[in-house]
């Protein structure tokens, strides 16, 4: 129940975020009429399903990312407490959500954005002090040497390109989650994110789509994606 709370919140931030719109004030309504939302159409997953993805009002289509990333959370949530019952499981369970958030606005925009990333290295500071594993010189060396080396990766990549294959929030967010799982996890969470993203290409060429040295691919996502299962891994 937690996780779709914490869905409904964070799909409401994917959205009005990249707008430049407040998510704390003002109440839901329709993006197309403006009609304000009642408590039955706030209902997280079935109030979508109920309306069929429609606006009661104009008939306009609600984004499926609603949905979508409700659903996601509360699987995060009730994965996370199933693993590690206890504070390292509503730890767990906001680590995850987090990187819902995360991975949708990179999927969207790729943006990476440096306020749920502090919130990440909140989480890694707070799971540090309940003494949660890892230790803090694990955690240390994890956050540092995550985003060196993604840090180096991207200024290599740079000077023989002669372009940006990385962006910075990459690096951000790779430290933020050495700092969260400890330096041994991380190079997991990489080859998870690459056999993610040589799916998602493969996927592609299967699909008729063509593929292009220059084509972007949201890293931040792919990393997203694998970490969530690396600390389910540690538990």
């Amino acid at each position: 129940m937690l996780g779709l709370i914490a869905g409904s919140f964070l799909a409401t931030l994917v959205l009005r975020s990249p707008r430049g719109e407040t998510i704390v004030a003002g109440r839901s309504a329709c993006e197309h009429c403006g009609k304000r939302l009642d408590v039955t159409e706030l209902v997280p997953v079935a109030s979508w399903l109920w309306l069929r993805g429609r606006c009661r009002g104009c008939g306009g289509r609600i984004d499926p990312l609603h949905p979508i990333v409700e659903g996601l959370c509360a699987l995060v949530g009730a994965a996370a407490l199933a693993v590690a019952p206890g504070v390292a499981g509503v730890a767990g369970a906001f680590f995850g959500w987090v990187l819902v958030a995360l991975a949708a606005l990179d999927l969207r925009h790729f943006w990476l954005p440096d306020r749920l990333i502090l919130i990440l290295l909140l989480i890694a500071v707070a799971s540090w002090w309940m003494d949660i594993a890892p230790s803090a010189f694990d955690r240390f060396l994890g956050a540092a040497g995550g985003y060196a080396a993604l840090t180096i990766v991207a200024a290599a990549y740079r000077l023989v390109r002669k372009r940006d294959g990385l962006g910075a929030g990459d690096a951000k967010l790779f430290g933020a989650l050495g700092a969260i799982l400890g330096w041994q996890a991380l190079p997991l969470v990489l080859v998870g994110a690459c056999s993610v993203g040589l799916f998602f290409v493969a996927a592609r060429v299967i699909g008729g789509q063509e593929v292009v040295a220059t084509d972007r691919l949201p890293l931040g996502a792919l990393l997203a994606f694998a970490a969530f299962p690396a600390w389910i891994i540690q538990q």
